[in-house]
This record gives structure tokens, sequence and C-alpha cells, in this order.
């Protein structure tokens, strides 16, 4: 129950380079674990989430040997895993446990997935129901919600299958599970979401065919073991994009960071508010676009943000309404029903806390109007959500008072070392336990 205690005021500084990739990483580990052969993985997330990651398909019998953020991985072939002795226990993360149970509807033996209580409330039945229509075999609490019990020996078929939701996770379940499937899946998108699976698919050496808002996979491919780099993580970026641009004489860049055209809504969102943020020494890192990304501080403005931005920054609004509340004028966002259903009720706590901090937020069923002004300080909460309590330890550079954020120990499953970072770049952070 750690809590984050914020002194008002400073900016942010220097060139730092965020951890890698929370995404990449666990796809990595997915992928070279059904591949056949041994990857390198470099850069990975050293955070809870994704080592859990790790520890699932260990006990599945993969051989993985780790040394800090440098990973080998002896992959096990699409069907040489095994039946694990105990539940897989996913932590905080939707995105492994949606995107193994695809994998796991398809192999010989029973499994178990199990998670803490933020994962065990949220909704799993938007991957439940178009794997059962495959054949899958899957037992859930009511509502489609962890533990979730999956049978075995079940014989998938291939779907056609138009996705109700825009997601990525539900989007790399059901390729996944098209890998062991008979026939060709066919999935599509209702608007563009992350492709990072149907990268590292062709990577591993998948054929696979993506047109437009449509993508084919069929099953029983060989993959085979690669070397992965992990980018520095956008989503992680963010928190100090929108530091140095609400921070007067702040310049910041951010060394390394993943720039897929699929991840950098919250950069576009940030420009149409006036940010000044610059892409430099840009580069290809295995089928992954990379750059720096330099910002310096800015007069920000509200805006309407746009319905097509919303799948591409859906991690990055609790930071971006930080930025709207430190905007001239009103930001206005909709279509984003999904922040409902993320690590908390993303829409409704950071209107708590942004209304706490004296700040005008009404919500709305999918979205929500910000009125920018002047942060006072005071305690928030951040209901276990790591992106939550960033976000306001961020506000922190432009209050009056101190900011003390409550709930702040999940912050570890997607940015171990975030405090310290944070101080070093200028951002006067500190911890107390409760």
């Amino acid at each position: 129950m750690a809590q984050f205690v914020c002194k008002p005021g400073n900016n942010v500084r220097g060139m730092i380079r965020v951890p890698g990739d929370k995404s990449i990483s666990h796809r990595s580990i997915i992928l070279s674990s059904i591949a056949e052969g041994s990857s390198q993985i470099s850069g990975f997330l050293q955070g809870e989430d994704s080592l859990n990651t790790i520890k699932a398909f260990q006990q599945m019998g993969v051989s993985i040997e780790r040394e800090q953020d440098q990973v080998t991985v002896i992959g096990a072939g699409l069907h040489g895993l095994n039946k694990p002795v105990a539940d897989l226990d996913m932590g905080n993360s939707g995105t492994a446990m949606r995107l193994l149970l695809g994998l796991l509807a398809g192999q010989a033996f029973d499994t178990r997935l199990i998670g803490d209580s933020s994962l065990s409330s949220r909704p799993m039945q938007r991957v439940i129901q178009p794997l059962q229509m495959m054949g899958a075999l899957i037992e859930s609490e009511p509502g489609g919600r962890a533990p979730l019990q999956i049978r075995g020996n079940s014989e998938l078929h291939a779907i056609d299958y138009d996705m109700p939701v825009a997601s990525a996770q539900v989007k790399s379940c059901l390729l996944l599970a098209g890998l062991y499937a008979n026939g060709e899946t066919v999935v599509r998108e209702p608007a563009p979401t992350r492709d990072h699976s149907e990268r590292m698919l062709r990577g591993f050496g998948c054929e696979l065919s993506s047109h437009q808002s449509e993508i084919r996979v069929r099953g029983a491919q060989v993959l085979t073991a690669r070397d992965v780099e992990v980018p520095a993580d956008i989503s992680s970026a963010a928190f100090f994009m929108v530091a140095a641009s609400i921070a007067d004489e702040s310049e910041i860049t951010l060394q390394h960071v993943g720039v897929n055209p699929t991840r950098t809504g919250v950069i576009d969102i940030l420009k149409l508010m006036g940010a000044n943020i610059e892409l430099v020494n840009q580069r290809d890192i295995g089928g992954e676009p990379v750059a720096d990304i330099r910002v310096t501080g800015a007069r920000l403005k509200g805006i309407d943000i746009p319905l097509h931005l919303v799948p591409l920054a859906i991690d990055e609004f609790p930071v971006l309404f930080i930025a709207a509340a430190c905007a001239d004028g009103t930001t206005r966002l909709s279509g984003a029903e999904e922040l409902r259903v993320k690590e908390s009720d993303r829409i409704q706590v950071m209107a708590d806390g942004l209304v706490t901090l004296g700040i005008e937020a009404q919500t709305q069923t999918g979205g929500i109007i910000i009125q920018g002004g002047e942060l006072a300080g005071g305690e928030v909460e951040s209901h276990g959500d790591h992106r939550i309590a960033m976000a306001f330890s961020v506000a922190s550079l432009r209050a009056k008072d101190e900011i003390h954020i409550n709930d702040c120990a999940n912050v570890n499953t997607s940015f171990p070392g975030f405090v310290e970072l944070a101080r070093t770049a200028g951002i006067r952070i500190s911890t107390n336990d409760q």
C-alpha cells in the first residue's frame, strides 16, 4: 500500500531511457516459448507483469534464463508445452491473461488462469466467446471473470470473426488460437489497434496477411526462434512527455522509444494540444520503428480529441488527462468506453482525483470533459492502478501544494524504478509505506 508524496513545482530536464515495452516483452516470451530453437531477448521489461509471463511458461516446462533485462528462451515448439502442476498466476496483467487464454485453448492439457483482485474483476467474456466459437472449452466465474479453467484436447477450428470492440488483446488472443486451429482464422477490427503481434509473428516465420482491418492466419505453422530487441515503452515515456510539456523551462530526451504507428496516438494528441515534440534518430529495430523523443515546455490548449486517435492512445489517457487539466480551455474525450474496464475505471478515478485537486471534470459514459485550470494539492486515490498513480505524480509539477497518492505498489507491474527515474528527471517524489 505504498503512498507517493509529490512536492509541488520544478521542471524536468535531461536524457533518460524508460524500461522496455510491456506489450512487446509479453509477446516475446509467448512466441519464443512456442518457437523451435533458442531466442535471445534484450531490453526485456523487468516488471511484475512481464516476469509473471516468464514464470507461467517455466511452469509449462520451457527453459528460460534471465539476467536483468537479457532473457534466453529455449523454445518448446507449438505442441511442446507441458501441463503445469499449479495455477498460472497472471498477477495484474490483462494482456498476459487474454493472450495466454488463446494459446492454452489449443493445448492437450487442462490449465487454470488466476490473477489478483483487480484482474479477477475485469471482463474476459470478450475473448472467451470467440474462443468458444472456435471449439474451446473454457469455464469462468459469473460475468466471464477469472479464475478461468481451460479444458485440454479441444479441437479448434478456424473462424471468421468481426470484433465488436477495437482491442489488440482480443485480436492477439485469436491469432494465437488460430495457430492451433484447423483452417484459416480471419479477424477484423473496427478500428486500428497496436500491431505488435502481427509484426512479431512474421518475425518468427509465421505466414500472416493483413489488409486494412482484416488479419488472416492459418493453423499448424512452425515458428522459428529469433532474437528480439525490446524498445523502450512509449506508454511509460508518455509520463515524461506530458511532464516536459506542462512544466516551464523543461527539456527532456527519451531514448530508444518504440514509435510503432499504432501506438503514437499520445504524440499526435499532445501535438494537437500544442506540445513541442520532435522525433530524432529514427530507425528500425527488428521490425519495430524506434526513435529518440525530444520534448520542451509548451503552452497547451484544450481540444476535442479525434475519435480515430482514441484506440491508438488508450493506455496513455490518464496522463493525457493531466495535460488537459494544465491546458487553456476545454478538452473533450468520447468513444473511450474501454477505459472503464482497465485496471480501474480510469475515467471515473481520474475525474475524482482531478476534482480533488480543484479541476472541473465531468464524466460521460465513454469519455470526459476537462476544463483546464490551476491544480491545488490534496490526497488522491489510485485504486491500485499504476497509470493513475504515475499520472498524478506528473501533476505535481504544476500543483500549488503537495499531492499525496495512495495505493501505488502496482507501479512496479509496468514501470520498475519509476520513482528513481522521476527524481532524476526533476519530479520531487518520495514514497511512504502505509
